[in-house]
C-alpha cells in the first residue's frame, strides 16, 4: 500500500510540474500585458495599466501581419488537407514493396529544416517568374504540413474495417458513393483534427515563411523584426487575446461535443 501511495504522489507531483511548465510562461506573459513598463516583463512592476491594448489597436502593421497569417493558414488548409487525405488513401491501397519507400519519401519534408524548404521554394518558383508573397508562402508551408495531415488520416485508416467498403461495392455503390457515405464520415474526426493542426502549424511557422513571404509579412516574421527594433507589451496583449479566443473555442467545442453525446444517449 505504501508503494502504491508513493507512486500516486509521484504521479500527482509530475502532473503538477508538467502543467506548471506549460502554463506558467503563459501566465507570466499575460501578467506582463498589464505592466506599465515599456518592456515585456513583470519585474520590476511599474504599475498596472491597460494602455498596451490601445497600443495594439493602433499598431496597423501587426494587424496586417495577423491578417496575412490567417490568409496563409486558410490557404494551407485548402491545399494541404486534400493533398494529405489523397496521399493517405493512396498509401492505404499500395501493398507492394515500394510502400515503405513512398512513405519515407512523403515524410521527408518533415525531416527537412524549414530554412531549406523556404530557400528551395523561393529559388524554384523564381525561375518560373513567381516572387515571394502569400501565394508562395502557402505553397512552401503546404509541402510539409500535408505530411502531418497524411499521418493523422493514415492512423485513422488503419482501424477502418475494409469489409464495409467491399460490402458497399457489392451492393451496387460506386466508388464515389462508398467514399462519401462510408469512408468520409469515418475519417471526419481525423480530418477535423488534421485541419486544426495544419492551421496552427501554418499560423506559427517562421523558418519557411521568412524566406518566401516577401513584403506580405506574417505575424511571426513581424514579431521577430520587432524583437530587433524594440518589442513592447503590445505583443503580449495580442498573445493574451489569442489565448482567450483559443480557450473560448475549446470550451465551446467541448460543450457542443457533450451535448451531442447526451442527445445520442437519450436517442438510444
Amino acid at each position: 500500500m505504501s508503494s502504491q501511495r508513493l507512486m500516486a504522489l509521484g504521479l500527482r507531483f509530475y502532473v503538477v510540474v508538467f502543467f506548471a511548465y506549460l502554463f506558467l510562461p503563459l501566465l507570466v506573459m499575460a501578467a506582463a500585458t498589464f505592466n506599465d513598463s515599456r518592456f515585456p516583463t513583470v519585474t520590476p512592476w511599474d504599475g498596472t495599466t491597460l494602455k498596451w491594448f490601445g497600443e495594439l489597436a493602433a499598431d496597423g502593421g501587426m494587424w496586417q501581419a495577423l491578417t496575412n497569417s490567417a490568409i496563409v493558414a486558410v490557404g494551407v488548409l485548402c491545399l494541404a488537407v486534400p493533398i494529405g487525405i489523397a496521399t493517405a488513401l493512396f498509401l492505404n491501397t499500395v501493398s507492394s514493396r515500394a510502400k515503405p519507400f513512398l512513405y519515407a519519401l512523403i515524410l521527408s519534408p518533415l525531416l527537412t529544416p524549414g530554412v531549406i524548404i523556404g530557400i528551395s521554394t523561393l529559388i524554384f518558383w523564381r525561375q518560373l517568374g513567381v516572387g515571394g508573397g502569400i501565394f508562395l508562402t502557402v505553397l512552401g508551408q503546404s509541402t510539409f504540413i500535408a505530411a502531418y495531415v497524411m499521418l493523422m488520416v493514415t492512423a485513422r485508416l488503419q482501424r477502418f474495417d475494409r469489409t464495409m467498403e467491399r460490402a458497399a461495392l457489392d451492393l451496387g455503390a460506386s466508388q464515389w458513393q462508398m467514399f462519401r457515405r462510408i469512408l468520409l464520415p469515418y475519417l471526419k474526426p481525423a480530418i477535423l483534427s488534421a485541419a486544426v493542426i495544419a492551421f496552427l502549424q501554418s499560423f506559427e511557422n517562421y523558418n519557411t515563411s521568412l524566406f518566401v513571404v516577401g513584403y506580405d509579412t506574417t505575424l511571426t516574421v513581424y514579431i521577430a523584426s520587432k524583437v530587433r527594433t524594440g518589442l513592447t507589451p503590445a505583443v503580449n496583449a495580442l498573445g493574451l487575446i489569442l489565448i482567450l479566443v483559443t480557450v473560448v473555442l475549446a470550451v465551446a467545442y467541448e460543450v457542443k461535443r457533450r451535448r451531442e453525446a447526451a442527445r445520442t444517449v437519450r436517442g438510444v
